[in-house]
């Protein structure tokens, strides 16, 4: 089963095209978008670490490795 997306700031849940037709994606509105912006202005939002190549590389691996095969096994 596949579940919707949701608009990050108010739960909206949005349509299944939406990331393709919605030029607020992520997020349900314009309004919601700019909640957002304002969020971060506000330093309301903050990254509390910082991503080494090392640990980036770290990441991606472990995300293929955690990826679900295919019907074709890859």
């Amino acid at each position: 089963m596949v579940r919707l997306p949701s608009c990050p700031i108010c739960k909206t849940r949005l349509a299944a095209t939406a990331a393709t037709e919605s030029k607020d994606f992520p997020f349900c509105s314009a309004r919601c978008r700019e909640i957002d912006l304002l969020r971060w202005s506000d330093g309301k939002y903050a990254i509390v670490e910082p991503i080494s190549a090392d640990k980036l590389a770290e990441k991606i691996f472990d995300d293929e490795l955690n990826e679900p095969l295919d019907e074709a096994g890859y």
